[in-house]
């Protein structure tokens, strides 16, 4: 068979999972297209794309991605009959692809079965490359829970296997219907060859392949790669070059609160504010010079810690108090009392079994276990926790003092920042700094408490607040007196989010989109505060229930029926304009209700909202939000930011900030690269620079906040298995060079780029 990769292309060795050595027979596979004849080509639909055949020797389909003005473009290899892999023990899905252009291309793959159930993963394709690629669609390791978004390849063979993302682990082998390839929120179009496609039963497992993955560090024990530590001297080595580094910083036109001391000064209030000034939002420091807020999220030490398979006595746990004011997964690492250490037995073998070391309690580094009662996804519901991360901080510092080690870590972050050029921090730091006085910074909080909830019906992080039940209010007030008595009036802290990535409707169907609506006016107006007010909005509009009945072409014998519950299975016009109304109704209740206590408690900071994932806010909640917050928020994980996806800015002509974004690679000894895929830590430079040049560049955004600090666990943090590679530091502290250049660069010319073209 043809091939576009050179015969004995092997993936570099650093990316390869050491594997037992068991002899390997050559496996079975079967030719599903190999782009010699038309008819192949044919079976390619695209999407925002267009599709060549014939100018490549041996057949190949070249596609022309026109990423450039279309948020989604890509293609789906479509067989004319589902393909019938049923007969593959073990199956695998193995397909040519390269890249002729200059830049790497990160998709997304879904490979889907007849009967709608997918499977979805993502790769990328390096700049001028080509390589043999792997989905593994039907192997021993996806019946296993694991507690790690993305696993070690648990197979011998040479192929670069794609990253799990999500969907249905068992897919019908024998009706597979289609893989579908894109690309999502690129700037620039792209181009692809892909060829010979076939399927491919797995052999060689390794049964031992979670087995000692991980080093004392906390580092892939299995992998070689750059900047690996092997030992404390090391540690020590580096801390010490990195610290004569950081003595001296580059230019960059800063004022003491960051902004941009050579550029206007407005009116400086003492607090930072938002104005329009030349056509452009922006915000303003303390002083009155123009400020743009890029920085990094989640520099704390909440999601540093791993599920370690052991556990203790659940009764010697103490209990999550009723008025708690922060998830589990944001306390840190909620140390198990000293009485329950001696209760301490393996819970997990899969995930005990992973670690090469673990410290006992009473040595010095086990100050760094902690506990968690409770996780969104994993393979244990609760348990013992340990953290890597902060175990190396206290061997860099030389101190088993765990304040000295904080505040050593605290200074030399802020040094970072300074000298990396970014202008604060974003959401999620670590209360510590708000006391330093001396870096801009947001405040945070979340509003927890015995409210009823609601439903949207895909409650990823959890399910909605009722925001018209009185406790919601009581508890929103509480949040923000809590977060008020942390910031203490500073200046430094330009604003507070509250809240994140909460589910308030996918776009894509009328279910999805009003799902808050449709799943509230199934329930009893009773048990509900949110379904009484929106009863007595529709009373409100409709004078009688006939009236109602005609509009929405329903059979209710009285308004009685309707508080009782109903259940909708049709949506004409006037049935989803209203089904518009009540979600922008509840929508406007939450945000009333916190913007109101914002402006009650914390009048001179900004309130930031609630940072809108992409996949999950509509346009009716968008609304809502810009009535009652000074900044809109979203969290995008996209190439860059264009007006293909971002055009409703205009409409709503609000000062927004991206508040997540990332990218990540392979070349780190991490398994996953993040949400958007990096070549290399060079390349995540370049994607870096590309994405935070393209908000500078929106005259909407007045900033852009990297997730996260550090690197994820290996193993995954401990609330849902996320191991990414998206910190600009490793579990080691140690920064990654190419990344920080690229941040320094963007930095250097942020404010001039902004203002002064």
């Amino acid at each position: 068979m043809k091939s576009l990769i050179p015969l004995g292309l092997a993936l570099s060795s650093s990316l390869i999972i050491a594997c037992s050595q068991v002899e390997v027979q050559a496996p079975k596979d079967k030719v599903l297209m190999d782009f010699s004849i038309a008819s192949d080509v044919d079976q390619i639909k695209p999407l925002a794309a267009s599709v060549t055949y014939g100018e490549l020797d041996g057949g190949a389909a070249e596609i022309n991605l026109h990423s450039a003005g279309h948020h989604i473009s890509g293609f789906t290899v479509s067989p004319q009959s589902p393909w019938d892999l049923s007969e593959f023990e073990n199956l695998s899905l193995v397909f040519d692809i390269a890249n002729p252009r200059g830049e790497s291309v990160s998709m997304y793959v879904s490979t889907t079965d007849a009967h709608g159930d997918f499977q979805m993963r993502s790769f990328v394709v390096p700049a001028n490359s080509s390589q043999r690629y792997s989905i593994d669609v039907d192997v021993p390791e996806l019946g296993v829970e694991t507690g790690i978004r993305s696993n070690p390849e648990s197979w011998e063979n040479d192929y670069q296997a794609l990253v799990w993302r999500g969907g249905t682990k068992q897919i019908d082998t024998s009706a597979i219907e289609g893989i579908r390839f894109d690309v999502r929120g690129a700037l620039i179009d792209k181009t692809l060859i892909i060829d010979n496609i076939k399927a491919v039963e797995p052999q060689g497992f390794d049964d031992k392949y979670l087995t000692g993955l991980v080093d004392e560090f906390g580092q892939n024990a299995k992998n070689d790669f750059p900047q690996k530590i092997h030992s404390v001297d090391d540690l020590h080595r580096s801390f010490s070059a990195e610290r004569q580094q950081l003595q001296t910083s580059p230019a960059y036109e800063r004022s003491r609160f960051h902004g941009w001391s050579e550029g206007p000064k407005l009116e400086g209030t003492g607090f930072y504010r938002v104005v329009k000034y030349q056509g452009q939002w922006t915000l303003v420091d303390p002083e009155g010079y123009l400020f743009f807020s890029n920085g990094i999220a989640n520099v704390r030490m909440a999601n540093t810690s791993t599920m370690t398979g052991y556990d203790l006595n659940h009764a010697m746990i103490p209990e999550r108090d009723a008025g708690d004011f922060t998830p589990e997964d944001s306390l840190g690492l909620n140390r198990a009392p000293r009485e329950a250490w001696g209760t301490r037995f393996v819970s997990s073998p899969l995930r005990a079994d992973m670690f090469t070391w673990l410290p006992r309690y009473d040595e010095p580094l086990g100050k760094h276990f902690g506990y968690r009662r409770e996780v969104h996804s994993g393979a244990m519901d609760r348990g013992e926790t340990y953290s890597f991360y902060r175990a190396n901080l206290a061997r860099k510092y030389r101190t088993d003092n765990v304040s000295s080690v904080m505040q050593q870590w605290r200074q030399t972050t802020v040094k970072r920042m300074e000298n990396w050029g970014f202008t604060s921090f974003g959401n999620w730091v670590d209360p510590g700094f708000y006391e330093m006085k001396s870096y801009p910074y947001f405040a945070n909080g979340w509003i927890i408490g015995n409210f009823k909830k609601v439903s949207s019906g895909n409650d990823y992080w959890g399910s909605l607040p009722d925001p018209f039940d009185p406790e919601f209010k009581e508890r929103a007030h509480a949040t923000v007196q809590k977060i008020r008595a942390e910031v203490a009036n500073s200046p430094w802290c330009v604003g507070v989010f509250i809240d994140n990535e909460m589910s308030w409707g996918i776009m894509g169907s009328v279910e999805s989109q009003y799902g808050v609506v449709l799943n509230t006016l199934s329930r009893p107006a009773s048990e509900s505060p949110s379904k009484a007010a929106f009863v007595a909005y529709l009373k409100a509009q409709y004078p009688n229930i006939e009236t109602l009945n005609r509009a929405w072409k329903l059979s209710l014998k009285d308004w009685q029926e309707l508080e009782e519950g109903v259940r909708l299975n049709e949506y004409n016009d006037a049935a989803q304009e209203d089904l518009a109304a009540l979600l922008e109704l509840y929508a406007s209740e939450y945000f009333r209700i916190v913007g109101a206590a914002m402006d009650e408690l914390m009048p001179n900071h900004l309130y930031m909202g609630a940072r809108f994932a992409d996949w999950a806010m509509t346009p009716e909640v968008r609304n809502a939000a810009a009535k009652h917050v000074d900044v809109m928020s979203y969290n995008y994980y996209r190439e860059a930011v264009s007006d293909v996806f971002w055009g409703f800015l205009n409409d709503l002509d609000m000062p927004s900030i991206i508040g997540e974004f990332h990218n990540g690679a392979l070349d780190s000894g991490m398994l996953n690269p993040g949400l958007i895929h990096a070549a290399s830590q060079k390349d995540r430079g370049v994607k870096y620079q590309e994405y935070v040049n393209s908000v500078i560049d929106n005259p909407y955004f007045v900033g852009v906040h990297w997730f996260q600090y550090i690197d994820s666990p290996l193993t995954g943090r401990a609330y849902d298995g996320e191991n990414y590679n998206v910190g600009f530091v490793s579990v080691t502290d140690i920064p990654y060079a190419p990344l920080v250049e690229a941040a320094k660069e963007v930095n250097r010319s942020l404010y001039r780029r902004r203002f002064d073209q």
